[in-house]
């Protein structure tokens, strides 16, 4: 009896160590580190928010960075700041990521690039019903042509970098790149495009050495934020609210981590961990231990899923159930 409760007690030690060993050799790419100290780090969006903290951190770590966004006088106001704080002089570059010409001059200016963030974005919530179509291509083309125009034109002198180290190319998603969100239709449909263009992608850079990596911020603490709120539809205030806000310093700490890790996913908080677990699906995944969390937990993933949507839809059929009654 005894020898057969050591018997069950090995099997199952061997089932996870197994399937941990079965994971190590399928996942791909291989895991590696994406140095940034003496490095050119190219920033969109880099005027504020998210960006600006990844400027910030980034310098302060060593690496010769460059910001690109619209607005002269924001990015005159970035460079300062930046100077200010850290005592470090950055490169600004004011071009509209959906002008692709106007990109490709500004990266040939700025040079080789070996972290390239597409970290521009912008979104207006509403429903699709009363948005204006004009809006809707304006998100479009920010969040999403406005990032193949950018990984177009960094691409070759990227591929022929004479620093052969990894490089990398991080595309900023949202949680709303995750899960549709109520009101969201134009800005989930550009963020979940995101996910399309970064796994195929990876696998036409990989044998350059440039890793890809998807960044899943929640609602976080800018002034893009504040604006929204005005505007942001009730219904979705109630299931956004289902996931807790960051602040842009936290958001970039991690982000900036994620991409040194070469992880194609980089998830902000717990929500995120989920939501990552939970869609999965064919992306790439270089951590050993997330793969097999991945595998162990997407069944039960699936039920928590489950019981987030019942929640959102019974408040969306209550909403307008009460709509209906006023």
């Amino acid at each position: 009896m005894a020898a057969l409760t050591l018997l069950s007690l090995l099997l199952l030690l061997l089932l996870p160590l197994s399937l941990l060993l079965c994971i190590s050799f399928l996942i791909r790419p291989r895991p590696t580190k994406i140095p940034i100290k003496g490095r050119h780090v190219f920033i969109t969006g880099g005027s504020s928010g998210i960006g600006l903290a990844l400027a910030r951190r980034a310098a302060a770590e060593g690496a010769r960075v460059s910001i690109l966004a619209r607005n002269p006088k924001k990015l005159e106001e970035a460079r300062d700041s930046i100077r200010l704080s850290t005592g470090i002089e950055i490169s600004i570059f004011s071009a509209d990521v959906r002008d692709f010409e106007a990109i490709k001059r500004a990266i040939d200016e700025a040079g080789p690039i070996d972290v390239l963030i597409c970290n521009h974005g912008v979104f207006i919530p509403q429903e699709l019903d009363s948005q204006d179509m004009n809006d809707v291509k304006f998100i479009v083309e920010i969040n999403l042509m406005g990032t193949f125009h950018i990984i177009k034109a960094a691409l070759p002198l990227m591929k022929n970098r004479e620093d052969r180290r990894p490089a990398s190319i991080a595309l900023m998603s949202s949680q709303a790149g995750q899960v549709g969100i109520y009101g969201y239709t134009a800005y989930s449909a550009s963020k979940f495009g995101l996910r399309g263009l970064g796994e195929a992608l990876q696998q036409e850079v990989v044998a350059d050495n440039i890793r890809v990596s998807l960044i899943f911020p929640p609602d976080t603490e800018t002034p893009a934020l504040l604006e929204e709120n005005k505007i942001r539809p009730e219904i979705t205030k109630i299931i956004a609210g289902s996931s807790s806000s960051m602040q842009a310093d936290e958001v970039a700490e991690i982000a900036l981590n994620g991409i040194q890790s070469g992880n194609f996913t980089v998830t902000c908080n717990f929500d995120g961990v989920m939501l990552s677990i939970a869609t999965a699906g064919l992306s790439p995944q270089s951590s050993y231990v997330m793969a097999f969390v991945e595998v162990v937990a997407a069944g039960f993933m699936r039920l928590v899923a489950l019981y987030f949507q019942w929640s959102w839809y019974g408040a969306i059929e209550r909403w307008f159930a009460q709509k209906k009654r006023s």
